[in-house]
């Protein structure tokens, strides 16, 4: 005799689907490049629906707006770069307050124009960092929405940014959001990755944290 068939709960049922809706609401927020007061870039995908399909477009900008940096280069230590990511919710929740946070610590440093770019992937920072003249490139993007996590943010950091730079090259901070790793103790460990960098030349694998780099206490290594 086989035994009652299970059913899932109307409460978790319900809960998974309005998970569900906002991670896909996440990823179909509009990005409003107009909050940021930077430079507005978009990448070559031509929409949403052709940057979900076509992730390599994300990668690089469009010609317009290739040639719109020529303008802007000149000799600076750090780019920051705003892109909308798979959560452009992420980014305006987040992005602000650290970029406000961590540009309080960069005293000294020459930092490019703010770029804010439409369907750009992690890769896109590199063309824009080396088109600018930026020793060092930071891009804060929208992570991969969860079912408990749709406004979560990443920041990806990468020395001497150029087209072809791989993964291995760069230091990713992750999980930006409340519930996560909040601004402020992702602005302080940023800071430290950046110093580190600027101070070694260098970014990626051959960049973490040991006996010699250790976050300040409260904030995770890693």
């Amino acid at each position: 005799m086989t035994g009652r068939p299970k059913f899932t709960p109307v409460r978790e049922m319900l809960a998974f689907q309005l998970a569900h809706a906002r991670a896909r609401d996440a990823v179909y927020f509009p990005l409003n490049a107009g909050e940021f007061e930077g430079v507005a870039l978009k990448s070559a995908a031509r929409d949403r629906a052709e940057y979900l399909r076509r992730p390599d477009l994300g990668r690089r900008l469009s010609d317009a707006s290739a040639a719109q940096l020529k303008a802007l280069r000149g000799r600076y230590d750090v780019a920051f770069i705003v892109a909308d990511g798979l959560s452009p919710l992420a980014v305006h929740r987040q992005a602000p307050d650290l970029l406000r946070q961590v540009t309080a610590h960069l005293e000294g440093w020459k930092i490019a124009p703010l770029t804010v770019v439409e369907q750009g992937r992690v890769a896109i920072g590199d063309e824009i960092g080396a088109a600018l003249g930026a020793s060092l490139a930071v891009v804060l993007i929208g992570e991969r929405p969860g079912l408990s996590s749709p406004d979560s943010l990443g920041v990806y950091l990468t020395w001497e940014p150029r087209a072809g730079r791989t993964d291995a090259e760069r230091n990713c901070i992750s999980n930006i959001r409340n519930e996560g790793l909040t601004t402020g103790a992702a602005a302080e460990l940023l800071w430290l990755l950046m110093s580190e960098a600027r101070s070694r030349r260098l970014s990626g694998v051959q960049l973490k944290p040991d006996g010699k780099f250790l976050p300040p206490p409260g904030i995770p290594a890693g």
